[in-house]
């Protein structure tokens, strides 16, 4: 992409890409040389669009509002419909917070398996989507079979802040129809959505999940029974897991019934979080909140 640093992680058969000046985008995300990422096609088209891909982290939140105004942490914030620096999906909600694209974030480290990275939250623009000043850092490690990825908020500023951001990592199997994947998840609890993709406060029990994906398509909200759970998918010798391993008490999943990709989403908040306060979490003012996953590939054969 014009104007992106790339960094390049390694360690054993494992290779990673990361773009500090596009929103620490993930780019790439190779094993034996073979790409496990989808949607990594047209980095650029996405960027200039505001669309997710690779695996993109979703900030300030996660997913969509159901509305232009929200009241966290004591205050009450209305985003502006013609801004610049929001997306907007098909029912002109706000979807994603800031996109990737936008948020330009500073090396603080680097080393050739491990990126550090810091975003400051300060400007005049970005505290007019989401008022609450403070900065973040982001550790990529790439270990020989995996990668893991753990965020910090810190509330530096003299503000408390709500904590709402997800990541939206996109999946596929090479060699292997989409149909023929094997999804495993955890026994949830299935949040119940309206026609928008909003949570409506309901939920119900929802059995672990060990199938193939077949003809079937996800678009599914969960609330998690801790903040550490194990997703997989399987097919054609590899297995590529996402380990919730702390700060995430949500999950996503996606999966068009058309589409060659899954993106299985850790999230620290529900959907709506800001408006509807379900799970939302707020650090007061000189604390810090932080959350990690996990993303481990084995290849038999």
């Amino acid at each position: 992409m014009s104007g992106a640093s790339t960094y390049l992680l390694g360690a054993g058969e494992m290779r990673a890409e990361f773009w500090p000046g596009a929103g620490m985008l993930g780019a790439s995300l190779k094993y034996r040389g073979v790409e496990l990422l989808r949607r990594v096609e047209d980095l650029e088209a996405a960027r200039v669009k505001g669309s997710t891909a690779g695996i993109p982290l979703l900030y300030p939140w996660a997913n969509r509002l159901s509305g232009l105004q929200y009241l966290a942490a004591g205050r009450e914030v209305s985003l502006d419909s013609s801004s610049t620096l929001l997306h907007f999906d098909d029912h002109r909600l706000p979807m994603h917070g800031v996109p990737w694209g936008q948020l330009r974030w500073e090396v603080i480290l680097s080393d050739a398996d491990t990126l550090t990275a810091r975003l400051d939250w300060v400007s005049e623009k970005l505290l007019a989507i989401f008022p609450f000043p403070h900065h973040v850092e982001m550790v990529a490690r790439v270990g020989p079979g995996d990668l893991e990825i753990a965020t910090t908020v810190f509330a530096d500023s003299g503000s408390p802040v709500p904590v709402s951001f997800g990541f939206h990592p996109y999946f596929g199997l090479p060699g292997i129809a989409r149909g023929e994947w094997e999804l495993d998840a955890p026994a949830m609890r299935k949040l119940a959505l309206d026609a928008q993709g909003i949570p409506t406060g309901a939920e119900t029990p929802s059995m672990a999940i060990a199938a193939p994906l077949g003809d079937k398509g996800y678009d599914d909200g969960f609330a998690l029974s801790g903040e550490r759970a194990a997703f997989s998918i399987e097919g054609n010798g590899y297995s590529i897991g996402v380990v919730f391993e702390s700060g995430f008490q949500f999950a996503q999943i996606f999966a068009p019934k058309d589409k060659e990709f899954i993106a299985i989403e850790p999230m620290t908040a529900a959907t709506n979080a800001l408006r509807s306060g379900k799970g939302l979490r707020v650090i007061a003012a000189g604390e810090e909140f932080s959350a990690a996953f996990r993303i481990e590939v084995l290849h038999r054969g």
